[in-house]
C-alpha cells in the first residue's frame, strides 16, 4: 500500500520541484501549516473560507515540502478538491453555491454593520463581484 501512495504523490504533474534554500523553505512550510491550518477551522466555522486558504496552503507546501504537499492533496476530506482544482478538471457545483453564498453574507454583513467609510464599503463589494466572477468563471466539476 505504501508503494502505491508513493507512487500516486510521484505522478502528480503539478508539483513542482520544492526549494532548497532553507531561508525560504522555512517559511512556506510555516505559512502553508498556518493556511491549512486555518482552512481546516473553516470546515467548521461557516463563516470563514475554506478552499482559499487550503489552495495557499497547497501553493506554499508545492514550492517547499513534497511530504507536505503530497499529505494535503491525499488527505481524505478535502485533498480531492485540491487536486480536482490545481488539474483544472473543475470544482463541484455545490462547493461554488456553498462559496459563493458564504462570500456574499460576510461581505455584506460587514458592508452594513461592520465598516462605516462609504469607500471601503465599495471596496469590499468589488471584491465579493471578482470573487464570484471568478467562482463561475472554474470549470463545473460534474
Amino acid at each position: 500500500m505504501r508503494k502505491n501512495y508513493e507512487r500516486q504523490c510521484e505522478d502528480d504533474s503539478n508539483q513542482k520541484t520544492p526549494v532548497k534554500n532553507m531561508a525560504i523553505r522555512g517559511p512556506l512550510i510555516v505559512a502553508g501549516t498556518f493556511f491549512a491550518g486555518v482552512g481546516i477551522i473553516g470546515i467548521f466555522l461557516p463563516i470563514l473560507p475554506t478552499t482559499p486558504f487550503l489552495l495557499l496552503a497547497a501553493w506554499c507546501y508545492t514550492r517547499s515540502s513534497k511530504r507536505f504537499y503530497n499529505w494535503l492533496i491525499n488527505n481524505k476530506l478535502f485533498g480531492k478538491y485540491i487536486k480536482d482544482y490545481r488539474e483544472h478538471k473543475g470544482v463541484p457545483l455545490k462547493v461554488k453555491i456553498i462559496s459563493i453564498s458564504f462570500l456574499w453574507t460576510t461581505i455584506l454583513f460587514s458592508a452594513t454593520l461592520i465598516v462605516t467609510a462609504p469607500f471601503l464599503k465599495i471596496i469590499l463589494i468589488t471584491i465579493a463581484i471578482c470573487a464570484t466572477v471568478y467562482i463561475q468563471s472554474i470549470r463545473t466539476l460534474k
